[in-house]
């Protein structure tokens, strides 16, 4: 029996390296198809339709206008999820007290609700493979090892962890993704249809494969993100996470569920003018901390939330 929990562990270690690995190909990856779809786009359909004068120039600018609009938007959000930290535990973090009232003061829903805490769901609990207290929502991560800050999940496509400090560029990520894509495949669905006609098709061989390429992958990110992008909605508006869905799902009343607008900034900030862009002002950048969840209760609790 000893043997075979060794080796199911140097199974997934190995699991979590080969993962490391494989992130920075997903970037390649993900860069490989936005190239091919702006050749597709720009350099082969409609970029030459702007000098066809008339209303085939029109289509063409305003196709090449939110193109790069959502490009631009798709990129900033996508490289401000690989580069940004998910948040760490700050070193040698302890629960802050509250010395009056001889309890903690815990940063969950109970704070911003004004209700009093619960203390059946106020514990401090410990993880084990970083010899360190974790702050509530926060779970220990195998592929990048360490603990992250409201962990929703380790992300192969950004090769980072997703979590409190860059949740919103995710969704947002997902967002002009959907966008993008969309955009595209309804651009290309005409010159997808004419593969099938019994007319003659302009354009080289390699352009044709090139368009035919473009659309069938943006259609299937356009499907697949749409997915992803309404499961995290519904997440956002309960104020829970990924690995949080299933602990939900045995509570009777979420304790984090502030309800479905400040769930919401929560996530994105209270300024609207930040809402679209990956970033925050200086006024939510002060609150984030708090955001984050780095207080809460008493009695140590050894369990394992690890992932």
């Amino acid at each position: 029996m000893h043997r075979s929990g060794a080796t199911m562990a140097w199974n997934v270690f190995k699991f979590c390296t080969a993962l490391r690995a494989l992130g920075s190909i997903m970037i390649l990856l993900v860069l490989g198809v936005v190239g091919v779809t702006y050749y597709s786009v720009v350099f082969t359909n409609y970029g030459p339709a702007l000098y066809d004068g008339g209303f085939n120039s029109l289509t063409a600018a305003v196709i090449l206008f939110f193109f790069h609009c959502f490009l631009i938007m798709l990129l900033w959000s996508y490289f401000s999820v690989v580069l940004t930290d998910p948040g760490s535990v700050p070193p040698n973090w302890r629960p802050a007290m509250d010395e009056e009232r001889g309890e903690a003061d815990p940063l969950n829903g109970s704070e911003f609700n004004g209700s009093q805490p619960d203390p059946l769901n106020q514990r401090i609990r410990y993880c084990r493979k970083c010899n360190q207290l974790k702050p509530p929502r926060c779970h220990h991560c195998s592929v990048c090892g360490r603990c992250v800050l409201k962990m929703d999940h380790h992300c192969v496509w950004v090769v980072n962890c997703v979590g409190a400090q860059n949740y919103k560029y995710f969704l947002l990520f997902l967002f002009y993704t959907f966008l993008e894509t969309s955009l595209v495949t309804m651009a290309l669905l005409p010159h997808f249809i004419a593969f099938f006609s019994d007319g003659e098709i302009p354009g080289t061989p390699g352009t044709l494969a090139t368009t035919f390429l473009a659309f069938v992958l943006n259609l299937a990110f356009a499907l697949s993100v749409l997915g992803f992008l309404i499961m995290h909605i519904s997440l956002v508006s309960a104020n829970t996470t990924t690995i949080e869905a299933y602990e939900k799902k045995s509570t009777p009343k979420w304790r984090y569920d502030l309800g479905r607008k400040k769930n919401f900034e929560q996530v994105f900030g209270t300024d609207k003018l930040y809402w679209f862009i990956p970033g925050y002002s200086d006024e939510d950048l002060r609150r984030m901390p708090a955001l984050q969840g780095l207080e809460y209760p008493s009695k140590p609790d050894f369990d394992s939330q690890d992932f």
